[in-house]
């Protein structure tokens, strides 16, 4: 007997931890990507849309449908985070244009048509900013019983922001519509609401240039080095093209991340949120009502958990509160490591 495979609907801005993100799920076993939408975060929209492209073509995937969906957030501008991701969302990495273009479906479309065409089997992973499932809610009202579960990576409770003192970065960018996405599982059994991977579990995934040495050790490769003490900027010189994009996306995020006192790590958010929706991570989460305050300016875009059941509302969300970093890590290395030489043989 032969499991089913887990069927995703993504929704991603595609900068270095959604391609590191998207490669895992590439070199995931019983995985199968039924379409992938794009969301103006990290970069605009249509940078995202080709970077998604890219990063398939490199893996050698074809016949993945990448669309685009709303250029802005519903009612604030748009500002997205170049001095993260770099230029073009990749860091240091530079990938051809892929040969495959952009559905002329829209992303909005996409999710909506994909569910319910096949009700209560998708999965939804949602790693940017949450505009167009708040869109495709509003086209489909019943999108959150049509899904089979959802994954976001998102939001901050309890714990200090990445962009604000209280607030996380794809919550800031479209505060309205993440509170729209969370209002719309108002009341659903436990089974159905959203799975949210906030930064007080996704700052645990810190890769170190450790991880990135046994991923190309693991590929069958020389141990890619990435040290504290290069200068910035190095590029690599692996003979694999997976390891040569990861060292170098990697390494703009290592540096970015030295420049603010963080360490040179690079917090993978959007792996662990990606292996959680797989079913491949451990986690525990706890049910909350979660809200996102949208008027003050002191506080705008914090994600608001009500554990305690203050507000007297049914829970809308289940939120990680623990997980293990360094089990995320050995899948990271064993999943791309075969990917890597899956497209070294190619």
């Amino acid at each position: 007997m032969t499991s089913q495979p887990t069927r995703l609907l993504l929704d991603v801005d595609t900068g270095i931890d959604d391609a590191v993100a998207l490669l895992y799920l590439l070199g995931a076993p019983d995985v199968r990507i039924e379409g992938i939408t794009c969301t103006a975060g990290n970069v605009s929209a249509q940078q995202v849309a080709a970077n998604t492209l890219a990063v398939l073509e490199l893996a050698g995937v074809t016949g993945v449908e990448v669309a685009t969906g709303r250029e802005t957030p519903l009612e604030i501008p748009l500002v997205t985070t170049e001095e993260t991701h770099g230029d073009q969302g990749l860091g240091y990495a530079v990938l051809p244009q892929a040969r495959q273009q952009v559905s002329t479906r829209s992303g909005i479309d996409l999710w909506v048509e994909a569910a319910r065409a096949n009700p209560g089997e998708l999965t939804g992973l949602v790693t940017g900013p949450l505009t167009n499932l708040a869109l495709a809610i509003r086209q489909e009202p019943d999108l959150p019983r049509l899904l089979k579960g959802l994954v976001i990576m998102g939001g901050s409770f309890n714990y200090q922001g990445n962009t604000t003192p209280v607030a996380e970065w794809n919550t800031h960018v479209d505060p309205h519509a993440a509170r729209e996405v969370y209002a719309a599982y108002d009341g659903l059994p436990a089974g159905k609401l959203p799975i949210i991977c906030a930064l007080e579990t996704t700052e645990r995934i810190e890769c170190r240039p450790e991880h990135l040495e046994r991923l190309s050790v693991a590929a069958g490769l020389a141990p890619e080095l990435l040290s504290t003490d290069d200068v910035d900027g190095l590029r690599s010189a692996s003979p694999n093209p997976v390891i040569a994009f990861l060292s170098d996306a990697l390494r703009f995020y290592m540096e970015f991340h030295r420049l603010y006192n963080q360490g040179y790590i690079a917090h993978l958010h959007d792996l662990f949120a990606a292996m959680v929706a797989t079913g491949e991570a451990r986690y525990t989460a706890r049910e909350a009502h979660v809200d996102i305050e949208t008027e003050s300016a002191l506080t705008f875009a914090q994600t608001v958990g009500d554990f305690a059941g203050f507000r007297k509302l049914p829970p809308n969300a289940r939120v990680v509160t623990g997980n293990h970093p360094e089990e995320v890590f050995d899948l990271m290395v064993s999943r791309i490591a075969s990917l890597a030489r899956r497209t070294a043989r190619a």
